[in-house]
């Protein structure tokens, strides 16, 4: 802020030009920039109210109009740095959400590339589906075998052991009991059409990797509404400079306050008089 101002109205030169009429109160025409920040300090007064919550700001000069254009420059900064911490917190808060939409696409194409590998490699495109398929096969035998029991009970009872189609429904039964069982093992090990591992495994890989997918999915659709929520914060500003009173020209100067000073000077001159005298006395009364 001091940099800034001096920059633009050559602060050093303006406080310094009355130094040879008074030089209490005005910069030394010598002053670096760390002199000047202390005098910043004796020019520029800010104090805050905590009940209103309202910041005052009081600036010196040795003339009224100079006093003005630097609390107008100082309210102009001021505006500019609250603007950039604007700027800074959007371009953060949409930088995250960028990162975070990245990071969730990442997931989703891993996760959905994965599916696709499993899919390429099992040639299921669902296990639950074919297991389904493959139980409706073992269903559909045993009705076939129930049907085939209930038509040798019903020849055995009207015709002997020997008979051919009782030898042909036994076999038939044989048959279908062998398929059952191939089906079953087939189901169990996942030998049959060359299948890389059992359905219980098959599932529980694909189960797993369809929820690493809908997972990535919601995340990546979180991370879109976070994108887009960010945006619209970006374009209000969150932090402003509400001035409630513009910097005013002085009608009178306040400072400084001979007076006042004067009488405190003579006021301690009488104290230090009045401390010497009776430090004075007290000497020569011990004598």
């Amino acid at each position: 802020m001091v940099e800034a101002l001096d920059a633009k109205f050559n602060l050093t030169e303006i406080y310094s030009a009355p130094y040879d009429l008074d030089p209490v109160f005005a910069l030394a025409p010598d002053s670096n920039l760390e002199d000047l920040l202390d005098y910043w300090h004796r020019i520029i007064r800010v104090s805050y109210d905590g009940n209103s919550q309202l910041i005052e700001l009081r600036v010196l000069a040795f003339e009224a109009s100079i006093a003005q254009e630097i609390a107008e420059e100082v309210l102009d900064q001021s505006q500019q740095l609250i603007n950039d911490l604007n700027s800074q917190a959007r371009a953060d808060t949409i930088r995250y959400a960028e990162l975070d939409l990245d990071e969730a696409q990442r997931r989703l194409r891993e996760s959905r590339s994965a599916l696709i590998n499993f899919r390429a490699r099992t040639q299921l495109v669902d296990p639950e589906t074919d297991l389904q398929g493959r139980m409706g096969v073992v269903n559909t035998l045993q009705g076939q075998l129930a049907e085939a029991l209930i038509a040798l009970d019903l020849l055995t009872q009207s015709t002997s052991e020997r008979d051919p189609r009782v030898v042909q429904a036994q076999r038939r039964i044989e048959v279908i009991r062998e398929r059952i069982s191939a089906e079953r093992r087939n189901v169990a090990r996942g030998d049959d059409d060359g299948l890389s591992g059992d359905y219980p495994t098959l599932l529980a890989e694909y189960e797993g990797l369809v929820v690493d997918r809908e997972f990535a999915e919601q995340s990546y659709t979180a991370a879109l509404k976070a994108l887009d929520v960010a945006r619209a914060d970006a374009a209000r500003q969150s932090r402003y400079l509400a001035t409630y009173v513009r910097p005013t020209l002085p009608q009178s100067s306040e400072f400084p306050q001979r007076w006042t000073i004067f009488g405190l000077f003579a006021l301690f001159l009488s104290l230090a008089w009045a401390i010497l005298a009776l430090i004075y006395y007290s000497i020569r009364d011990s004598k």
